[in-house]
């Protein structure tokens, strides 16, 4: 179609003549539409033709998302979106159809960029993030509220750099869109493109936040360099944590976009706009960021849950007094029941009984003893619960009693301080770490804790900080 002139005859708005668009190149190709790349007869500007032909494949719904993207297109006005320039019936030996002219953007798409081996960093990512939003915000509050429905980096384009500013980001393609009030007593039509689309998507219910689905796979593509549908997922989580080397606020950020729930997800542009920039300020006040070298502690993490497995402090020079005083208590108590027991009947009864409390204190010590050199602590939380378990041998017991994940109000840092007994000496307290849900505190660390190092303390406040969402506070 090089140098074929299209729509030369006279348009709709008789204030102009139309002496039709000189194709100059062919952009895009793919059944029954074309994108090419034409000259202004009139202006010599160059414009995109987009192109519907009446193929052997033309289906009448490719007429209706075509109409409807040029009525969209007309209504828009936006200084990163294409402009609208005509529209016309294209009625020629070679090629027979509808066509839509609008603006042409000098830029790549940043699927052309990946193509040549560019990578983004975090905070190129973050300033392409933030400028699609801004688009996305101006789509969605129109009255109606319009959705793109085909957010991929193949549809969004990216100017040429200027200073430290990434470029101007450009939204284009909109053959897929939608209003709100279309989708309400009428055919749902699923269109998108698969590893983009959320599930509700799938299912021809499309929404403001579907755009946001969108938008977070293609910045994952951005960071991964793999296609969203090629990466692992798990309960349709896309789960790109471990390919991508990004900061704990930014990675947080990116689940709650892609989050397959919509009750989980970002529910607006400007939400998303919102915890995008907390999220640049998420663990900036924590000294140690990551696992502290040497550390035996093991977490695990993902979008559904977090484990932290604190394994046994092993031998304590304490524990040998300990153990000596356990002996010796526990020993007096044994003889002490014997010769309770060998009493006359019913006199021995209640000598025994007294002696309860007395071996309940011995097996505390004891479990004293033992649980440093054999027992593990073990935080878990998911998106239901919180619960601390204490580990020994086969035996596991809460302390205290698992509580709802919503329920957690609070994350306390204590660092290591000095305070003074009763007799005025001075006592060490260890750093701890304190998590309040409802009327439950569960802690790590402090006094006759498994965590001694406040490296380790400060590592488990960020990671915890970050899953949750919730700041830290220092005291």
């Amino acid at each position: 179609m090089i140098g074929e002139i299209l729509g030369d005859v006279r348009g709709q708005d008789p204030s102009r003549t139309r002496l039709g668009y000189e194709v100059k190149q062919v952009l895009g190709k793919k059944a029954g539409r074309r994108t090419l790349l034409a000259r202004d007869r009139v202006s010599g500007e160059l414009v995109v033709v987009k192109l519907l032909s009446f193929s052997s494949d033309f289906e009448w719904d490719d007429l209706k998302l075509f109409e409807r993207e040029a009525e969209t297109l007309k209504s828009l006005s936006h200084p990163s979106i294409p402009s609208y320039l005509d529209y016309f019936e294209v009625n020629l030996p070679t090629v027979k159809g509808f066509a839509l002219v609008q603006s042409y953007i000098p830029a790549q798409t940043l699927e052309q960029y990946l193509q040549t081996g560019r990578t983004f960093t975090e905070a190129e990512v973050k300033q392409i993030a933030k400028a699609v939003l801004e688009i996305l915000l101006y789509l969605h509050g129109l009255h109606p509220p319009v959705i793109h429905r085909d957010l991929k980096p193949s549809n969004i384009l990216l100017g040429n750099r200027s200073g430290n500013n990434i470029g101007q980001v450009y939204l284009v393609d909109f053959g897929s869109v939608q209003t709100v009030l279309a989708t309400e007593g009428s055919t749902r039509t699923v269109v998108g493109t698969y590893g983009y689309m959320p599930q509700e998507q799938f299912g021809g219910r499309t929404v403001v936040a579907s755009d946001l689905y969108s938008l977070g796979a293609t910045l994952i593509y951005l960071v991964t360099g793999i296609h969203p549908a090629d990466l692992p997922q798990k309960d349709f989580r896309i789960q790109f944590e471990q390919v991508a080397n990004l900061s704990p606020g930014f990675t947080h950020w990116l689940q709650q976009m892609t989050e397959p729930s919509l009750e989980k997800r970002l529910s607006s542009a400007s939400q998303a706009i919102a915890a995008l920039d907390k999220s640049q300020f998420q663990g900036t006040d924590i000294l140690t960021v990551g696992k502290p070298s040497g550390s035996k502690i093991q977490l695990t993490k993902n979008w559904d849950s977090l484990e932290i497995v604190i394994p046994p402090v092993g031998f304590h020079p304490a524990i040998i007094f300990t153990g000596l005083f356990a002996i010796a208590w526990n020993s007096f108590i044994l003889f002490w029941t014997i010769g309770a027991l060998s009493a006359p009947f019913p006199i021995n009864i209640p000598f025994a009984l007294f002696s309860l409390p007395f071996w309940g204190a011995g097996f505390f010590m004891l479990y004293g003893i033992v649980f440093p050199w054999f027992g593990r602590t073990r935080l878990r939380l998911n998106q239901e619960q919180i619960a601390l378990t204490h580990e020994l041998f086969q035996f596991k017991f809460h302390r205290p009693r698992p509580s709802p994940r919503q329920s957690i109000t609070k994350l306390v840092y204590i660092s290591k301080h000095f305070t003074q007994d009763s007799e005025g000496s001075r006592v060490d307290v260890p750093a701890q770490l304190n998590i309040y849900s409802g009327v439950y505190k569960y802690r790590l660390g402090g006094s006759g804790g498994a965590i001694k190092s406040e490296a380790e303390l400060e590592w488990l406040a960020n990671e915890l900080s970050d899953w949750l969402g919730i700041p830290i506070t220092r005291q």
